[in-house]
């Protein structure tokens, strides 16, 4: 299942239908569906960027006063997360930390340029500010297929946890996307994190 911003007005109804094809609907809202990662109960170590991040951002990183287990996909919604997602992946040029601050990680909100996870945090605040609940939208870090860390932002929905990526421009369920996925940000706050448990086959990029 994958959504692309092109030709978005004509496939907004088919792809929000293709949605609820595949999943319960809203009102039978079943956390425990393929389209749901699951996570572990206790909390985890937080990556040292996000950890760093958050000294400089507490306000971004304390328990959320409200808990929105997930946000009610329709055709608003979606398209309001295509344009969020295109935009910012159109308009931060991908440049590394390291290119950038001389250090191999630094989190932070992009200035025209930034790495993966200050992609991701742009986003995230996009759609807060938005109106969307900060409960749905979990910044994660995942392995790419060759052993490389990247981050994402996981949008918790109705239909399943959808991935906002700035390596590609469809917005996928996170088991159609080609990583393995290690940890996410706690629901009920922003400044923890738990562990996903994802058992999938992991398919090792071959070497050129």
């Amino acid at each position: 299942m994958s959504f692309t911003q092109k030709g978005l007005p004509a496939a907004l109804i088919g792809a929000v239908l293709a949605l609820a094809a595949v999943i319960a609907p809203a009102h039978a809202f079943d956390t425990t569906n393929v389209a749901f990662i699951q996570t572990l109960d206790v909390t985890t170590s937080i990556p040292v960027g996000a950890a760093e991040f958050c000294k400089s951002h507490r306000d971004e990183c304390r328990p959320n006063a409200v808990v929105v287990p997930a946000v009610n996909l329709d055709e608003a919604s979606w398209s309001q997360l295509l344009t969020v997602n295109a935009t910012v992946n159109q308009t931060v040029v991908p440049v590394t930390d390291q290119e950038l601050y001389n250090v191999s990680e630094f989190w932070t909100y992009p200035n025209g340029y930034g790495d993966c996870e200050d992609i991701a945090l742009e986003k995230r605040r996009d759609l807060i500010n938005a109106g969307w609940p900060a409960s749905t939208l979990l910044m994660a870090v995942v392995r790419e297929r060759n052993g490389d860390g990247h981050a994402v932002l996981m949008v918790r929905t109705d239909r399943g946890d959808l991935v906002l990526d700035n390596q590609e421009g469809q917005v996928r369920v996170w088991n159609e996307t080609p990583y393995h996925y290690i940890k996410r940000q706690s629901q009920a706050d922003a400044g923890k994190w738990v562990d996903m448990i994802d058992d999938r086959p992991v398919i090792v990029a071959a070497a050129n």
